[in-house]
């Protein structure tokens, strides 16, 4: 693997909120996304995922509460837990996954 500007990947990004994967270790996922204003339907997933904001802001939604993730902070959305995004979200957002 080389090295990879998360920025400049987020960047080049044709769409906000789809992300593009960056890396695989055992079964984790490593992505980068845009983020931007428009909020995101609520979901759920089978496994947890862990959000790290590098720059900007993620409003999020988690079972009904809500929650401001900032620069360098990280929130881990546990498995099976409702969860959207508000408006106000912008940055770019690094997505720690075990499924696609």
């Amino acid at each position: 693997m080389s090295l990879i500007n998360v920025f400049e990947t987020a960047a080049e990004l044709p769409q906000a909120w789809r992300s593009r994967l960056l890396g695989e270790f055992g079964t984790a996922r490593l992505k980068v996304l845009r983020m931007d204003e428009l909020p995101v339907v609520e979901e759920e997933h089978a496994e947890a995922e862990a959000l790290l904001v590098l720059d900007g802001r993620l409003e999020l939604v988690v079972a009904g509460e809500a929650v401001t993730v900032r620069p360098g902070e990280l929130y881990v959305v546990p498995a099976g837990v409702r969860h959207a995004v508000a408006p106000g979200s912008g940055g770019t957002l690094l997505l720690v996954t075990t499924d696609d």
